[in-house]
Order: C-alpha cells, then sequence, then structure tokens
C-alpha cells in the first residue's frame, strides 16, 4: 500500500534549486543561498567556524541566550572575543555597536540576533548594519525568528550571512533551514584553513559542489519531508503576501501588549519599539506555576514560562506562523486571566481594539 508521505519519489536537484530561489524571493536577496539539512543551529555554528580563526576578532553582541552560544562557539575557533552585553528586556543600538568597534578597530567579524524569541526583543539591523558596513567587518545575522514577522532586507542592510529558519514565524519545519551568503563572506572562507571542509557544518562544500557546478548534483540526499514543507510554507507565505504576513504578526503582538496590560501585567520588555513581533514576553511572577495554570485551563494557549533563569519571572506569549491570528491572542489571554483569577473581557476587549487599530484590522 503506497503512503503520500513515504512513497516519494527523490527531490531532484532542480526541484532542490527552485526551492533556494523561493528562500532567495522571501529574503530578497542577490546573494547565494544555501539550504542545509538541518535546524538552523547547523548554518549559524558553520558561518562561525568558517569566518572565524586565531587571529580574528569578533564582536559578539549579546541580548539574549543565542549571544552566548556564538561567543562560545567563536572562542572555540580561536578568535578574540568582544561581548557587546545589553539588559535582556531591551535592545542593542547601533550607537553601542558603533563604540564598540572604533574602540576595537581589529574587529573583523560581528555576530547579532535579530529577534530573540526567548526574550521577546528585537534589534535594529538597518541601522547597526551601518555601522557594521562603514567598519568593514563581515556581519554575520541570526533571523530565525524574525523571518515573515518583521522586515528583513540582508542586502540593503549590509548582512553578509543571514541565517534563518522555518520553524517560527514562517510556520514550516525545523529541521531545514537555510543562509544567504555574500560574496566577500565566500572570500573570507575560502582563505581561512580552519574553515570546516569536507563536513556537515561545511558551507564551502556547497559552494564548491553545488553553486559552482551550476546546481546539477546534489551534495547528499536531501531530507525530502522537510524540503517539501518548506516549499509548502514559502508558497502559503507569497499566497498571502508577505507584507500580509508581518503585519498579522505585529498586530497580534499590539493585541497581547494590550491585553496583558488591561490584566495589570507588564511587559518585559518595556518599549514596544524594541518588541519582537514573533514572542510577547509579560513580567509575571512565579511565571513557571502561573502557566501551568493557564494550561490547566486551555492546554492549546501559546503561552509557557521563560526558560532557565527566566522562568520565575517571565511568561512568554508566542503568537507566530499559524498563531500569529486573533483567535489564538484571545485564547492566551483568557488563559492567563484564568490562571490570574481574573475577568478576561477588559483584557479581550482591548485585544480585539489594538487588532482592529492595526493595519491587519
Amino acid at each position: 500500500m503506497t503512503h503520500p508521505l513515504l512513497d516519494l519519489p527523490p527531490l531532484t536537484a532542480e526541484h532542490f534549486a527552485s526551492i533556494e530561489r523561493k528562500v532567495a524571493d522571501l529574503l530578497h536577496t542577490r546573494q547565494d543561498v544555501v539550504i542545509t539539512q538541518g535546524e538552523a543551529l547547523l548554518p549559524l555554528e558553520g558561518c562561525v567556524r568558517a569566518g572565524s580563526r586565531p587571529g580574528s576578532t569578533a564582536l559578539n553582541v549579546v541580548t539574549g541566550p543565542y549571544g552566548n552560544t556564538f561567543g562560545n562557539w567563536l572562542r572555540d575557533c580561536g578568535a578574540e572575543v568582544v561581548d557587546l552585553a545589553v539588559p535582556f528586556d531591551t535592545a542593542v543600538t547601533a550607537e553601542q555597536v558603533a563604540g564598540a568597534l572604533e574602540e576595537h578597530p581589529e574587529i573583523d567579524f560581528v555576530s547579532l540576533v535579530h529577534a530573540e524569541a526567548a526574550t521577546g526583543n528585537t534589534n535594529p539591523v538597518a541601522e547597526i548594519g551601518e555601522a557594521v558596513r562603514a567598519h568593514g567587518a563581515l556581519f554575520m545575522l541570526d533571523a530565525v525568528a524574525s523571518v515573515a514577522a518583521e522586515p528583513l532586507l540582508p542586502d540593503a542592510w549590509g548582512v553578509d550571512l543571514c541565517v534563518i529558519g522555518a520553524q517560527k514565524a514562517m510556520g514550516g519545519p525545523a529541521g531545514v533551514s537555510a543562509v544567504s551568503v555574500s560574496q566577500r563572506a565566500w572570500e573570507r572562507f575560502a582563505e581561512n584553513p580552519a574553515a570546516p571542509r569536507r563536513s556537515y557544518l561545511s558551507l564551502l562544500d556547497w559552494k564548491e559542489r553545488w553553486i559552482d557546478g551550476g546546481r546539477t548534483a546534489l551534495l547528499h540526499a536531501p531530507a525530502q519531508l522537510e524540503m517539501l514543507a518548506l516549499e509548502a510554507c514559502l508558497d502559503r507565505i507569497a499566497a498571502e503576501g508577505l507584507p500580509a504576513v508581518t503585519a498579522r504578526h505585529a498586530a497580534a503582538a499590539a493585541a497581547t501588549r494590550a491585553g496583558a496590560a488591561a490584566l495589570g501585567v507588564s511587559p518585559y520588555v518595556a518599549r514596544a519599539a524594541e518588541a519582537a513581533p514573533v514572542a510577547t514576553t509579560l513580567r509575571v511572577a512565579d511565571a513557571s506555576p502561573v502557566a501551568a495554570k493557564a494550561l490547566a485551563a486551555d492546554p492549546s494557549a501559546p503561552l509557557a514560562a521563560g526558560g532557565g533563569a527566566l522562568a520565575g519571572e517571565m511568561l512568554r506569549v508566542n503568537h507566530y506562523g499559524p498563531v500569529a491570528s486573533r483567535e489564538a491572542v484571545r485564547a492566551a489571554l483568557a488563559a492567563l486571566a484564568a490562571a490570574l483569577s481574573r475577568d478576561p473581557a477588559e483584557a479581550l476587549a482591548a485585544a480585539d481594539e489594538a487588532w482592529a487599530q492595526s493595519p491587519a484590522g
């Protein structure tokens, strides 16, 4: 008996390349795009290990937990690392980045997370890109949480390495990711004797054996189901229209903040301009038991306590992908109200009004 998810023809090189082109269209990029066969940590580590080496100096911007991970990789590669850390409830500024670059003219690599789903902040990449471009460093951006949730223009912003994943705002699978690579990034990789080669972490393998070979022969058998799911979510975004998708995420964020305020709950990221549209974080004492009570009231509500040390003070409402919707926001607010033993009516009304006033409304 045939099975629609098992008895599939092999994914051809032509089909694979066509999905790459759809990713490039999503990013508005003319740079090379490599689709990597794994979660986004795969290309992120590949970029770090190819772009840094002993003798290089990296500026690692830390606005959430992933910045710590990048710093560890950079140090493991032998690079000198300058950490620019800001409180997790704020965003870094372009002025802070420019100041760090001026203080350390030897910096030749910059790593930054665009939006932090774990903490709910987002960073001003366009302005930061100007500072990095003026300095001349290679610029790596983790846009896993921001892609399809807010504007993302790697070429216009001077991003050399833009890594995305499909599992958040794109509404796709976690097991496949992609990175756009500038020409000067390829040159930096090729000049680095420590860059991974003949390795699952190697982006150079894709450049030399796939891109330079005319995209006629794949390096290995692709993850068939994940690639088809990636294509499906790219097609869904194209059908809805990327501006409509990002507007829906912005509306969900505004509605969540308005509803939480009506419940007397403060946002973790105080300034709305610094809050990521992919998820809204809230200051809630004893967040873990509150989240448990909320989920007991509605197991489908898209919320959770913060991770690690943040579990005691932060609750996160995840409104991305299919749940960037008024219904999902209302469900999360109603569940939170139940956990706090409060009437949800005012919160739901505030959320509805905020949604109606947004471009998506």
